[in-house]
């Protein structure tokens, strides 16, 4: 893995633990903050599954799925060419998968906080990491909508960089 990747993964980690440290110094647990009336809440809670509470109180499934993820992750960075984008796309999905990693071996749990309601619909309560695991995602679909997933020439280059 090269270096920029690497960086964007440590801040990301980083942002996402100092987030989450800070949650549970000024707020309790299964308090919320209103931010924005009817929009946005801060409100912490301790995350027993994935989304949607899919996988709930299996926290061991939900380890082994990271270190896949992860795994799968490592594997595929050579197969994508090298820029900028890309980089920050690996980099925010490792750094999005530690953080929660983190949590569950851990604690056995993730600590979420962000909440958000459009009209009538609760969105699940999320935090950092899963942001980061998204956008990460997002860049990935471009890179592949762009071909830029299968480049020979830059990939035995990744570690350069």
């Amino acid at each position: 893995m090269n270096r920029k990747i690497f960086l964007v993964a440590i801040i990301t980690l980083f942002i996402d633990q100092i987030t989450k440290t800070l949650l549970t110094i000024f707020i309790n647990l299964n308090e919320k903050v209103t931010i924005i009336k009817n929009f946005f809440s801060l409100y912490s809670i301790e995350n027993y599954g994935a989304a949607w509470s899919i996988f709930n109180y299996k926290v061991e499934i939900l380890i082994v799925a990271s270190i896949i993820a992860l795994i799968i992750i490592y594997r595929y960075i050579y197969s994508f060419k090298v820029n900028k984008r890309n980089n920050i796309a690996f980099g925010l999905l490792i750094g999005g998968i530690f953080g929660n990693l983190m949590d569950r071996v851990f604690l056995g749990y993730v600590r979420d906080f962000l909440s958000f309601k459009f009209f009538s619909y609760q969105y699940p309560i999320f935090n950092f990491a899963d942001i980061s695991i998204v956008i990460g995602v997002f860049l990935l679909v471009i890179a592949i909508i762009k071909g830029e997933d299968k480049d020979g020439k830059n990939s035995s280059n990744r570690n350069e960089q």
